[in-house]
């Protein structure tokens, strides 16, 4: 992989804030620690390989039921209603057996993207997701709660085995 060497003009929107006062060594740390840990370290779609930004791909937490947003998968189901046991349980207001399922067939994944910007910031966007480990029984969009700042800092250090 090639070493990225040209800051973002300003922090994209909907990125994190991660370090003030950062440097591309910084950000180098973190991108060579991931290739190690055995991640996949991607150019994002339309940046140049000089471009200070890449898709950090390949870690997966689990079990990780217990980071269920329970108010957004309520509201799913009732936007579309399955009759898988775990979903009835959720419905009459036990998330429990949903839990438990999730910890079982499904894996959290994450995919955090790093950039460093001419400010001198290191921001990261993460994007984690529900994904069955076989056939999906659900058929529902279920997402983790919204962690913290210093949550997402440590997923982001255990992805890149810095922790």
């Amino acid at each position: 992989m090639s070493r990225p060497s040209e800051p973002l003009p300003a922090k994209p929107a909907g990125y994190l804030h991660l370090e003030s006062y950062s440097s591309l060594r910084r950000l180098w740390t973190f991108l060579d620690a991931a290739e190690r840990a055995g991640r996949r370290v991607v150019v994002t779609r339309g940046d140049t390989d000089a471009t200070c930004r890449r898709r950090v791909e390949g870690y997966a937490l689990k079990p990780a039921g217990a980071l269920l947003d329970v108010q957004r998968a309520t509201t799913e189901l009732d936007e579309e209603f399955g009759l898988h046991p775990a979903l009835l349980a959720l419905a009459s207001g036990d998330p429990a057996p949903l839990v438990r399922l999730l910890d079982e067939t499904y894996e959290l994944r994450a995919t955090f993207t790093l950039a460093f910007t001419r400010s001198r910031d290191l921001v990261m966007k993460p994007d984690l997701r529900y994904v069955p480990l076989g056939p999906d029984e659900l058929g529902l969009k279920l997402v983790p709660r919204r962690l913290s700042r210093d949550e997402l800092r440590f997923l982001l250090h255990r992805a890149c085995g810095m922790a």
